[in-house]
């Protein structure tokens, strides 16, 4: 299967979870998961949340930030993978001057 994000809708979602600032993003949506390559813009964060069924998996590919999960700090930059498991709490802020761009991949599991 190909997805051609060039050919998607990218979307403004402010204060995604209750969280401060926009986002942008294009998402693909399947049943068993999402791809979602998106954009937190300075200052902006996604609010706390819980993945109730699903693993949820952040690549960085620009700009700098931190996620939060299950209490615990991790930094963020470029060629870092956070991944939230089912189950977990987690946030992401983008701590930087510039768009924190990440590729985050769900798997509903």
């Amino acid at each position: 299967m190909l997805i051609d994000f060039n050919q998607k809708e990218e979307i403004t979602i402010p204060g995604m979870n209750n969280g401060t600032g926009t986002m942008t993003a294009k998402m693909y949506m399947g049943d068993q998961g999402k791809v979602i390559p998106c954009s937190i813009h300075p200052g902006g964060s996604i609010g706390l949340h819980k993945h109730e069924t699903s693993d949820d998996i952040n690549y960085v590919l620009s700009g700098k930030g931190k996620a939060i999960c299950d209490g615990q700090e991790e930094i963020l930059f470029v060629g870092t993978c956070h991944i939230c498991k089912k189950g977990s709490v987690h946030s992401i802020v983008n701590t930087g001057d510039e768009d924190l761009v990440f590729l985050t991949i769900v798997v509903e599991c």
